[in-house]
């Protein structure tokens, strides 16, 4: 035996604390993921629950609008600060160890957010909570993945994915019924028992994964550059359309800020020994298609809840629960789907489930456009089931084929970077769509505007009606004409509206009518080259002959 062959790899490494070689019985399995998703659902809800809140912290704190919209930017910032870094911290602490520290940051920053005395101060636990928050995701996918065979796997990621599904779609729901019946600090403290079961859940059944090896140094100069560039990709999108975009120097500024410092952090994870967020995940090419898939779906999706919601409450007046019961059946569909996707991602052609998922999608927004002011429930209920029911054949078969072939010891950093491209999709596609409302509302406008003219018939009969109708209740005849006018003023302003509503939902259709030719790119997962990829050591690659005496055997019992 050579001195080489006598060196360990990193496979035969003896494990350290927190590191569980003996197979994982079932109960132990489900267990971590009930830990993992409640720890989740917690960070997910945050993301959503707060802008309800909104209007009650601005009264309760004497803050401004403005002011006011740092509580939702400095969160989201700091998430997109923190997630790139999730694989690289992982490593550094132990994900046991680093779970529980994000676990226990979360909770006391919901705490202190929920007993902030000031504005300042609220911001600030929001960014401790987006820290805390942000890797919390990724290290539950690839601890699932990891503790899971394919052949479990879709049902596991299903009982997960109805957490991560319905947060988004409660979060306004429960938020305004909170806010009305209790006060706007009640929203930080239902963290408090959620994230201390959770905290406790994890520590006495999460380990460490035996196939993450520590780093020897800290890349810092990837670090500034990360920090930097993510912070003022978010900020740019996020703050953007109150600015004005590029009419304004900030966002130039920002923008510029981004472009520079995320090129050169790209240019430096290629280089370094020891990346931050190690890329080379990306020449997996159902990984790198699959990240352009999340990226138009999290467009897509996050962008049409976001327009339901407006308009029910704006176009409809809905108040915050009743818009939340539009958007329920949506969360209703998606848990349904999960049953049978769980099952099915390991039996069939996932491509095919997401053929029909992305299609009925965008059959779903298609419907939606079918909008007027007189809308009744059911015809905005019932594509949201659809487009709910839809989500759940995305949701399993997409991270199926996009994390199935990707080995163990890169587990932590593909699905730091699949939740990198995620976050910037969704929250790109929320901003030009709240953009495109504006500007699209300006154009058919004045398309309406210019149809309604003095010689029209119809709006002379218009015009006549309603002064009539005012004359009635006790105007003279020049109040009540001023009146009429006003009340066609309004009506064009609100048909306007709803047609820029309507093109909106058809662009979402759109979008996802375009993933549909990248689904023939994907290869198809089978469970044996799953399994070839999970036994594949740090130093090896898919299909080489498995690593022996290295981590649990997840495998062992079903």
């Amino acid at each position: 035996m050579t001195s080489e062959q006598a060196q360990p790899g990193p496979a035969e490494t003896p494990p350290g604390p927190g590191v569980t070689t003996e197979p994982l019985v079932s109960f132990r399995k489900w267990a971590i993921t009930v830990s993992v998703m409640m720890v989740t659902v917690m960070q997910v809800l945050d993301t959503s629950i707060t802008n309800v809140a909104l209007p009650h912290m601005q009264g309760s704190l004497s803050a401004g609008v403005e002011e006011m919209s740092w509580v939702i930017t400095s969160y989201l910032a700091a998430n997109a600060i923190a997630i790139p870094a999730t694989g690289w911290l992982t490593a550094v602490l132990g994900r046991r160890r680093f779970f529980l520290v994000c676990t226990t940051i979360f909770t006391v920053s919901s705490f202190l957010s929920g007993i902030a005395p000031n504005l300042e101060f609220l911001v600030a636990m929001r960014v401790l909570q987006g820290l805390g928050g942000g890797p919390v995701i990724p290290m539950a996918q690839a601890t699932m993945w990891e503790i899971f065979p394919l052949r479990q796997r879709g049902t596991a990621m299903a009982v997960w994915g109805v957490g991560i599904m319905m947060a988004p779609i409660l979060g306004p729901t429960l938020g305004g019924w909170i806010v009305d019946n209790w006060s706007w600090r009640w929203i930080f403290y239902v963290n408090l028992p959620i994230g201390i079961v959770g905290f406790f859940m994890a520590s006495v059944f999460l380990f460490d994964s035996p196939f993450l090896k520590k780093p020897r140094g800290m890349d810092a100069a990837g670090l500034v550059l990360m920090v930097v560039g993510f912070g003022a990709l978010q900020l740019m999108i996020d703050q953007g359309e109150k600015n004005d975009w590029f009419d304004s120097d900030y966002i130039v500024t920002l923008a510029v800020v981004a472009v520079v410092m995320l090129v050169a952090f790209l240019a430096r994870e290629l280089s370094a020994a020891e990346p931050i967020l190690d890329l080379s995940v990306f020449r997996d090419r159902n990984f790198s298609l699959g990240s352009i898939i999340i990226a138009l779906v999290g467009f897509g999706f996050n962008s049409s809840v976001l327009l339901v919601a407006l308009y029910t409450q704006k176009m409809l007046g809905y108040d915050a629960w009743t818009s939340g019961l539009v958007l329920a059946p949506g969360g209703l569909g998606t848990m349904i789907a999960l049953m049978f996707s769980g099952r099915l991602v390991s039996r069939m052609d996932q491509r095919l489930m997401l053929l029909f998922g992305c299609g009925l999608n965008a059959l779903a927004l298609v419907m939606m456009s079918d909008l007027s002011l007189g809308i009744d429930y059911w015809s905005l209920a019932l594509p949201r089931f659809m487009q709910g029911f839809a989500q759940g054949f995305i949701f399993v078969p997409l991270q199926t084929l996009a994390l199935a072939t990707i080995r163990l010891d890169r587990l932590s950093n593909a699905t730091a970077a699949y939740n990198v491209v995620r976050n910037v999709g969704g929250s790109i596609g929320v901003a030009f769509i709240t953009t495109l409302l504006a500007r699209r509302a300006q154009y058919h406008q004045a398309v309406l505007a210019g149809h309604v003219t003095q010689w029209s018939p119809e709006t002379a009969g218009r015009l006549q009606e309603w002064a009539g109708q005012f004359a009635q209740q006790g105007a003279d005849s020049f109040t009540a004409a001023r009146q009429a006018t006003s009340m066609l003023y309004r009506e064009l302003i609100a048909q306007a509206q709803v047609l820029t509503y309507a093109d909106e939902f058809w662009l979402l259709a759109l979008v996802f009518m375009i993933v549909l030719p990248l689904l023939p790119l994907l290869r198809r997962v089978r469970t044996e080259e799953n399994e070839r990829a999970r036994a594949a050591g740090p130093d090896r690659e898919a299909g080489a002959p498995p690593a022996t005496g290295a981590g649990p055997v997840p495998d062992a019992i079903d």
